[in-house]
C-alpha cells in the first residue's frame, strides 16, 4: 500500500516582534522581483516603530510553515468618507518562490477578507503591477477584479 505524501499546512496569523527579521527579508526580496531594491528603506526598526506600536501604521499577517514564515500581508486602513466604513488596503501580499503553490498566497487573502470583515470595511483594494500576469491570475480566480470606475494616479516627491 503507498501513502500518499501530507502537504505542508499553512497557518496563517498576525506578525509579532520575533518576526521582524523575517518579515524585512520578505519585504526586501519583493522589492527585488517588483524592482525597487534601490529605492527600499525600510528597517527592522521602522517595521517595530510603525506595526507594533501602540497606534501601529499597518499590520502584517505571516503565512508560515513548518515553523518558517514563507509569506507576508502588509495592509492598512483608510478611515471611512462617505459611507461611513473604512477600506482596507492590501499594501502587499508576497510568498517567497520557494513555497509558492502550497497555498499561502490563498491563506492570506483569506486572512485578510476575514479582518476586512471584523472591521466592517466596505472593500478591500490592491495595486498589482501591469506586466505581473500570475498575480492577476492569481487574484481573478480568489474573485478579485480590475476597478471600472477608478485609475492609479500619483504625484511623486522626490527630497534632495
Amino acid at each position: 500500500m503507498s501513502l500518499a505524501p501530507v502537504a505542508p499546512k499553512v497557518s496563517v496569523r498576525p506578525f509579532e516582534r520575533c518576526d521582524v527579521t523575517e518579515v524585512l527579508s520578505l519585504m526586501r526580496e519583493l522589492a527585488v522581483y517588483e524592482r525597487y531594491i534601490d529605492q527600499f528603506r525600510v528597517t527592522e526598526s521602522d517595521i517595530i516603530e510603525n506595526g507594533l506600536s501602540a497606534f501601529p501604521h499597518f499590520g502584517v499577517f505571516v503565512a508560515e510553515m513548518d515553523g518558517d514564515i514563507i509569506g507576508i500581508a502588509v495592509h492598512y486602513e483608510v478611515p471611512w468618507t462617505y459611507d461611513l466604513k473604512p477600506v482596507l488596503v492590501l499594501k502587499e501580499l508576497f510568498v517567497s518562490k520557494h513555497a509558492r503553490a502550497l497555498g499561502a498566497g490563498r491563506a492570506l487573502l483569506n486572512q485578510i477578507e476575514k479582518h476586512a470583515l471584523e472591521i466592517n470595511a466596505s472593500r478591500t483594494v490592491w495595486t498589482i503591477l501591469k506586466d505581473n500576469d500570475a498575480a492577476k491570475q492569481f487574484y481573478v480566480k480568489a474573485g478579485g477584479q480590475k476597478d471600472a470606475v477608478w485609475e492609479l494616479w500619483g504625484i511623486e516627491h522626490s527630497k534632495k
